[in-house]
């Protein structure tokens, strides 16, 4: 009975084997274990979207990804799936072939999978990451060729005659390539569950509820960058007890160049904790306006509504005024001014305002619009205009256009005119024809 496992031969072996009719049936077993990981993964799928119609749950899938192969839950079924039946064919005395090229077929598939989705959904809009993800694919696919090859071993011997002495260690270049695939492969991981939980975090949050679920998962990703950090220097071979060093001369450099970018960090955590600014918030800082799309732990994002963007670092937020429209009352209160000839009957005109302004949408009945003669002029009488909005985020300068076009429409229609220093314009009202009186003389007659 033939137990042999071919993943000790050389290529020529693999080739001779691949070629015997007993690679037939690892073929036939494998296509069976490509099915049932699929299989599986449609039926998981499923559940996944009938559990996200239920709950209104939209939360890309790292496992799933957006098409049946394309996560990471296809190849790891797969591998492990194919790891068991190649266990069950050696222990039924079945000579390997197939499945010595399927597994780091498999295996290189399921490290590309897991890189391109967790930088994915890290850095969903950088150009970088589209690189490195074609990086890791070529990498993988070449230390899988070289594997099978039988050249991957001899690589590595070489690779690790080549040394030389750091301190008090030793390195070689085969250390430094494996510590550097661990840590990249630490990082990734990190990436991932950073990523996984900040979504479950944020999904379906908002206003306060969104700022204290930001400055959670803020913090979380710090964490956790740090321990993968820590992960990934001692996989490289770093001693971590040279980090008292590099701390001091850290809190030197914070103490000396660094307070600025500190104080930020510390700012965004501020702010997030304490909830003076939240996510949705009008505010006003530096006399640039617009809502807060997004606060981070060094800068926030605020956006106004011609579509121009801010980013106003967070230590500005805690150490200037802000002015906050939506803090407590979301109402708005603005105004406009007009300036009519002093034979004008201010008292009606009042009314007449008041009654046209109300009529605009987006003007609040309660509190009403008023008008208020405000200043008594050479050039004429100026009636200051107040009235109160309660959606400052769709804009103000739109909503006072439309006051100002009632208020001309009125003056219009009563012949009001404006006064523009010494001279007053006059909005003359539809001429109507009047009686023709005849001359003085002929009505004598």
């Amino acid at each position: 009975m033939m137990t042999t496992d071919l993943s000790a031969l050389d290529f020529p072996t693999l080739l001779a084997a691949l070629m015997r009719p007993s690679s037939l049936v690892e073929l036939a077993v494998l296509v069976v274990v490509l099915v049932a990981s699929g299989l599986l993964v449609w039926l998981l799928r499923g559940m996944r979207d009938r559990g996200r119609a239920g709950q209104g749950d939209s939360i890309p899938s790292i496992w799933f990804g957006t098409h049946l192969v394309d996560g990471v839950l296809f190849p790891l079924l797969a591998l492990a799936l194919a790891y068991v039946a190649r266990r069950v064919l050696l222990e039924l005395g079945q000579p390997l072939a197939v499945f010595r090229l399927a597994i780091p077929v498999l295996m290189s598939l399921a490290v590309i999978r897991l890189s391109v989705r967790v930088l994915s959904a890290a850095f969903p809009a950088s150009a970088v990451m589209r690189a490195v993800e074609r990086t890791i694919s070529w990498v993988a696919w070449l230390g899988m060729v070289l594997w099978v090859t039988g050249v991957l071993p001899v690589l590595l011997d070489e690779l690790d005659e080549i040394r030389w002495k750091v301190g008090a260690n030793t390195l070689s270049l085969r250390n430094i390539i494996e510590g550097g695939l661990s840590a990249g492969f630490v990082m990734v991981v990190v990436l991932w569950i950073s990523a996984a939980l900040e979504a479950r975090l944020l999904a379906g949050a908002s206003g306060a509820q969104l700022s204290l679920r930001k400055v959670a998962a803020n913090a979380l990703r710090a964490i956790l960058l740090f321990v993968g950090l820590l992960m990934a220097l001692s996989a490289v071979g770093i001693d971590l007890t040279a980090l008292s060093v590099l701390g001091g001369a850290l809190g030197v450099g914070i103490g000396l160049g660094l307070q600025k970018l500190a104080a930020n960090y510390v700012s965004g955590f501020v702010i997030l904790a304490e909830r003076s600014l939240r996510i949705g918030d009008i505010v006003n800082v530096g006399g640039f306006e617009g809502a807060i799309t997004d606060i981070t732990t060094r800068y926030t994002v605020i956006r106004a509504p011609s579509g121009r963007e801010s980013i106003v670092p967070n230590e500005t937020l805690t150490t200037t005024a802000v002015q906050n429209l939506s803090l407590a009352d979301r109402r708005v209160l603005l105004s406009t001014v007009l300036v009519v000839g002093h034979d004008t009957d201010v008292l009606r005109l009042r009314e007449q305002l008041v009654e046209a302004v109300v009529a605009v949408p987006r003007v609040l009945a309660d509190p009403g619009p008023a008008a208020q003669l405000s200043r008594l002029g050479n050039d004429g009488l100026e009636i200051s205009v107040h009235f109160w909005i309660d959606d400052p985020e769709n804009g103000q300068g739109n909503v006072r256009s439309e006051v100002n076009l009632a208020i001309l429409g009125l003056l219009r229609r009563e012949g009001i005119g404006l006064s523009s220093g010494p001279q007053v314009l006059r909005l003359e009202a539809p001429a109507v024809p009047l009686p023709v009186k005849a001359p003085a003389a002929e009505s004598a007659r």
